[in-house]
């Protein structure tokens, strides 16, 4: 007898098949797959949909307002959103997909696609448990905008236009949870249990060009210091001058957070965090690139481009950087010690540039509740705040909340954090039902911070 799968399984497969990948700024983009991916929301959780009340968001993006239970003490309270998007990257070479990338396939409990993980499990697992909520014929205790956006991964402009939304009906929200961080396995040198890791802030983000421009002209009479070996220079001169490591608040309590669990000797050194930050901020950097990016900014180069042909020497040879940057740091200054880097003989062109998002409470009702509801549901994981990497949509919602967290409820081991914009990107099905275990919780712990709230505003 065939085995009967889950509707929630059934939804996001239904999802993963779209090809919702958002085009470049100035670039087309084929509105199909998000006008698809619409409908089959709408087919899959009809709850939602009828008892909320839906906003589209330009170019695709959705705002869903589910109202609070009237009966509620906090009904009127400020709201909660929660985050997604719809978006995904480009599919890369799709040889090196063990399973096809649009398939959606289920292999031994295990769901692959480009989406699962970034982010279309989260915002399945997202309205699926609203929708549990309501067939339970119940309303969140506070006002819910479920906000799936349709271009993050080129960082668009559709969460700020629904921020501007929300800000045009004087919405305030309570705390903003959008993708980031995870119940992550392997995340930190010698601790054996999971950690949930819930990012507090965000890295600034700085794109540069550099350009070194000369001569060039028939490569049979190449010429010493051309373009192209000035590029080479200049990015040999960022490798071995790399920032300076230095520990963010959060970076501090996410240490003493996890002295019980680190390796005996160090317990002393990371439970005193806050007396031994350069120490600790060395010891992340010589620990791997994953614990390095919390301790300084970086810079990696994304893109070189030069000659037109191979017998030619070129005129102008290009490179790309991308810098993530660390709190308590600009963009501004960044760009400054890379043209003092680089030195005078190679231009430097800021691309684009959003300095790091600022810092929401830990000590607060709001994360307590987001710790409460990680430790619910996973037990053997130590919740943590951190600084996330990589840029998410949640950074515009800055301007009309303080509270703002990035956290998705998945189990991820090592490999499957790397498959994330590269190949074999996949989820379990238990973990991905456990994610929307996760946010029904949530939901459901909506009811018991009136209190707390009121004390944390």
């Amino acid at each position: 007898m065939p085995t009967v799968e889950h509707p929630n399984v059934a939804a996001l497969r239904d999802i993963l098949r779209l090809h919702t990948v958002a085009g470049q700024e100035g670039a087309e983009c084929d509105p199909a797959p998000f006008v698809e991916l619409h409908r089959v929301l709408r087919e899959h959780f009809p709850l939602t949909h009828d008892v909320g009340e839906v906003v589209e968001v330009p170019p695709h993006g959705l705002l869903l307002r589910v109202p609070a239970d009237p009966d509620s003490p906090t009904a009127t309270d400020d709201p909660v959103v929660l985050m997604a998007h719809m978006d995904i990257v480009p599919l890369g070479d799709e040889s090196r997909w063990t399973h096809p990338p649009l398939a959606a396939e289920v292999v031994d409990g295990v769901i692959w696609g480009r989406g699962t993980l970034d982010d279309k499990g989260q915002l399945v697992a997202v309205i699926a448990a609203m929708e549990s909520l309501l067939a339970d014929g119940r309303r969140p205790a506070r006002e819910v905008w479920l906000s799936f956006g349709s271009d993050e991964e080129v960082m668009g402009t559709c969460a700020h236009n629904a921020v501007e939304i929300l800000r045009s009906r004087g919405v305030t929200p309570w705390f903003v949870l959008d993708e980031g961080g995870a119940v992550a396995s392997g995340a930190f040198p010698g601790v054996s249990r999971p950690i949930g890791v819930v990012g507090v802030s965000e890295k600034g983000v700085l794109s540069l060009r550099l350009t070194a421009s000369g001569r060039g002209g028939h490569a049979s009479r190449p010429a010493k210091g051309g373009p192209a070996a000035r590029i080479a220079r200049a990015i040999l001169r960022l490798e071995r001058h790399p920032f300076p490591a230095h520990l963010s608040p959060a970076a501090l309590e996410m240490l003493a957070r996890l002295a019980p669990h680190v390796p005996r000797p160090l317990r002393p050194v990371a439970g005193r965090a806050q007396r031994h930050p350069g120490a600790l901020a060395r010891l992340l950097v010589a620990a791997g690139p994953e614990p390095a990016a919390l301790a300084r900014t970086t810079v990696a180069v994304t893109t070189l481009s030069g000659s037109p042909a191979i017998n030619v020497s070129p005129t102008s040879v290009h490179a790309g950087l991308n810098l993530r940057i660390a709190v308590g740091e600009t963009t501004a200054e960044a760009t400054e010690r890379v043209r003092r880097t680089v030195g005078d003989d190679v231009e430097v062109t800021v691309i684009d540039e959003h300095d790091p998002s600022p810092l929401s409470p830990v000590d607060d009702p709001a994360f307590e509740l987001l710790e409460r509801t990680i430790t619910d549901v996973f037990p053997d994981a130590v919740p943590v705040p951190y600084v996330m990497y990589a840029a998410t949509d949640s950074r515009h919602f800055t301007e009309i909340c303080p509270r703002v967290y990035r956290f998705a409820p998945f189990r991820m081991s090592a490999e499957q954090r790397e498959s994330i914009h590269s190949y074999d990107e996949r989820i379990g099905v238990d973990d991905f039902l456990d994610g929307i275990r996760w946010y029904r919780r949530l939901l459901d712990g909506l009811d018991s911070t009136t209190a707390a709230a009121e004390v944390g505003r």
